[in-house]
């Protein structure tokens, strides 16, 4: 579900309206709806029961410092994977004890950075990676918190470039492996292990590759008790898909309560990092139409805009500001940019012309934080709507930005 809905023909954003937005932001333009953000994360937080959890958003799905203040206030810790996402996540207010540092190439600096900053657990996915953070955590003379992440061999995702939980993918290590680097954090006066994790992929939209990989973290729970060691608790990562094109989705609900039986009777804390289903539908970007030529609605925004289409294929809806009687037509939206890949929907029904609003939906999810300046094109403005009042929480990049970082010095 979310907040954006017509009003007498009109595109509304909770209880704004999206043509006024563009009237003072301009297009292309990122526009979040507050209620929405609350209310998944709501429907994570309020579904454990029998097991004590802590939702960690996942910030590379969306990194706004505003979103994450909003969903910090909504009782979420967060999953970063680099150190500017450590930074972003500190500046928004997160309680480090909620943050979980994942990702397979963590550097030194990113590795004191966590520790010194007292997060909640590194998630390591390799060897070499383990003995880097004893090192550093050694050279501080303190005790970095670690969690492994076993890969169980899960073939789950939409795409094959989002499929993260397959013995071929770069991701965790084998359950073996992780038994022995388990053996290594015991033995090392500078790890302590708390935890288990495991991440099989994104825009999953059955509960079996779930349970595979839950069944699979329980038998090594099991092995673990039989070692007497003990960890606080087990990190099932993310990847609930959400509806793009009509999709039948999973429910937090149904996926938590899925984990509950298969750990039932366990004492170790559920984490779970879920992102796209948090904000996905969260978000829509404005475009607007510059020229229309045959079948192709050429619009001001473009893949530096929303990389999903051109990346993966994706699909998202798209609709028009204001609705008209006038039928429909089969129509490609394209952007300014360069590339015959430069598309936002391709063979989409719809009415629209030259001049007119339009808004892509469900983009709350890898939209934004995969922009680029590609074409020395400024990235779009932000803006978060809260009941009738919005803000913006980004401005729009102008020229002098594009160049700032550059030596402009003559020769």
């Amino acid at each position: 579900m979310d907040h954006f809905h017509y009003k007498k023909g009109e595109l509304f954003a909770e209880e704004v309206s999206l043509n006024d937005v563009a009237k003072e932001y301009g297009t292309p333009s990122y526009v979040y709806s507050k209620a929405t953000l609350e209310r998944h994360a709501k429907a994570y937080i309020d579904s454990f029961d029998s097991m004590d959890g802590l939702v960690c958003f996942s910030v590379k799905a969306l990194s706004n410092i505003t979103i994450l203040k909003t969903l910090k206030n909504a009782g979420c810790g967060f999953d970063i994977v680099s150190g500017g996402e450590l930074h972003r996540a500190l500046v928004a207010g997160a309680d480090p004890r909620k943050i979980i540092f994942s990702g397979v190439g963590k550097s030194k600096a990113e590795m004191e950075a966590g520790i010194n900053n007292d997060i909640l657990s590194f998630n390591i996915e390799s060897g070499p990676e383990l003995d880097r953070l004893a090192n550093v955590a050694e050279g501080l003379n303190k005790i970095a918190p670690v969690a492994i992440r076993f890969n169980p061999n899960v073939d789950a995702g939409a795409h094959e470039f989002t499929k993260t939980g397959r013995k071929s993918d770069k991701f965790g290590v084998s359950v073996e492996s992780a038994k022995i680097l388990i053996k290594k954090c015991s033995e090392s006066d500078n790890l302590k292990l708390v935890g288990l994790t495991c991440h099989i992929g994104s825009q999953i939209m059955e509960l079996q590759g779930f349970q595979d990989a839950a069944k699979q973290a329980l038998e090594l729970l099991i092995e673990l008790d039989k070692l007497n060691v003990v960890v606080d608790f087990i990190d099932m990562g993310g990847g609930l898909g959400v509806n793009y094109i009509g999709e039948n989705t999973i429910q937090p609900f149904e996926l938590i309560q899925s984990y509950e039986e298969i750990f039932s009777g366990r004492s170790e804390r559920l984490i779970l990092e879920p992102g796209r289903s948090i904000s996905a539908n969260a978000g829509i970007m404005l475009t607007r139409v510059e020229y229309k030529k045959d079948n192709f609605l050429i619009a001001d925004a473009a893949m530096n805009d929303l990389l999903r289409p051109a990346l993966y294929q994706a699909h998202h809806d798209v609709w028009p500001v204001m609705k008209t009687d006038n039928p429909k037509e089969k129509l490609n939206i394209v952007g300014p940019i360069c590339e015959t890949g430069d598309f936002l929907a391709k063979d989409i029904n719809i009415v629209a012309s030259q001049n007119d609003l339009l808004a892509v939906k469900t983009v709350g999810a890898y939209g934004f934080v995969m922009s680029s300046n590609y074409n020395s094109r400024p990235r779009a403005a932000e803006i978060l709507v809260d009941k009738d009042k919005h803000a913006l929480i980004r401005k729009r990049e102008d020229y002098a930005e594009l160049i700032a970082l550059e030596d402009k010095e003559d020769d």
